[in-house]
């Protein structure tokens, strides 16, 4: 089983998202960080699955909808051993200025 890991500003995204959520629905929140880490999880054993976007960023980067809340992007390289999720990021922000 291959393993993942969160850049420093992951860890920031994820808090930030928990957050958020968890002031309205503590419940919500965690079932939106446990849906991260298995996606998370699927993508250090599948870490192809996930789509190139250049019109967004030219670094080798992949996005994956985190299942089923499918507003959250997971941002991640798939060429480093762990995997390394570099951001999570909500679809409705603009994205290009997020990945510099």
């Amino acid at each position: 089983m291959s393993s993942y890991r969160f850049t420093p500003q992951a860890i920031d995204d994820l808090f930030e998202i928990w957050s958020y959520i968890a002031s309205d629905d503590l419940d919500a929140a965690n079932r939106v960080e446990e849906a991260i880490h298995v996606a998370s999880a699927f993508l250090a054993n599948t870490p192809l699955a996930g789509r190139i976007r250049e019109d967004l960023t030219a670094l080798p980067l992949r996005f994956w909808l985190v299942q089923p809340y499918r507003n959250y992007w997971i941002v991640y390289n798939p060429e480093t051993k762990p995997l390394q999720v570099i951001r999570i990021i909500h679809g409705a922000r603009d994205l290009p200025p997020l990945l510099r």
